[in-house]
């Protein structure tokens, strides 16, 4: 069977098994992405606290999420909240083993290794903020809530872009770890198609050129974003 056979997209070919795994895997890196956005602006805010506590929370949530492999951040969430929605379900008369949905845990476990990246992005930004600006929003009248609407969240997303991208780009890649709990997202499907044709070459350098479109198109997106700003920012009034 020629590569055309193998990437048709009829019975006999593994091109729309291909295809909705690629889509599988921007779904997916997205819910993380959402995810991750979450907690890192919790964990941004508790970093930026004037309580130590605070801190000191934000620290070890870092601290976890990035110390610890991916990998068995995956399996502790996938294993271990079984083991867990399986203990409750037998208080409640429940029998036999639950499982958790794949897709539930990948984007939850990403997510989190996700947001402490974010948490740093938005602390950065968030620092990179110009004081005066806020404080010439305090002298027009503008409330606290106003401020935070139209001054700082608009700069910080500014300031947070290109290091958004790049923790974009690591979700996307980290997405593949996923394969291993039985999602069907781009690496599965190449496992599967490899194994099944006995082609591992073929499919392994297919998945590998799939991830390569899938980040320089992510990638295109967030410079055109980042071009945006910039000329938003330029037409703005000083």
């Amino acid at each position: 069977m020629n590569l055309l056979q193998l990437l048709s997209f009829g019975d006999s070919g593994w091109g729309m098994a291909l295809l909705k795994a690629a889509g599988m895997t921007v779904i997916l890196t997205l819910a993380a992405l959402l995810v991750g956005a979450v907690f890192g602006s919790l964990v941004a805010a508790a970093k930026l606290s004037r309580r130590r506590s605070l801190r000191w929370l934000g620290d070890l949530y870092s601290i976890l999420f990035r110390g610890i492999p991916e990998l068995l951040v995956i399996y502790l969430f996938y294993f271990g909240g079984a083991s867990v929605v399986t203990a409750v379900g037998h208080w409640f008369g429940g029998e036999g083993y639950i499982d958790v949905p794949p897709f539930l845990v990948g984007a939850l476990a990403v997510g989190l290794i996700s947001g402490s990246y974010q948490a740093e992005v938005y602390r950065g930004a968030f620092l990179a903020v110009s004081r005066g600006e806020l404080e010439a929003g305090l002298a027009i009248g503008m409330s606290r809530a106003m401020r935070f609407k139209r001054i700082l969240v608009p700069q910080v997303l500014r300031f947070a872009l290109p290091g958004l991208g790049n923790v974009w780009q690591m979700s996307l890649k980290d997405s593949a770890l996923i394969s291993v709990i039985g999602l069907v997202e781009l690496m599965r499907a190449s496992q599967v198609a490899a194994g099944s044709t006995r082609q591992y070459f073929t499919f392994y350098i297919i998945g590998g050129i799939v991830y390569l479109i899938l980040t320089g198109l992510s990638g295109r997106l967030f410079h055109m974003a980042e071009a945006r700003v910039r000329r938003t920012r330029q037409r703005s009034p000083v």
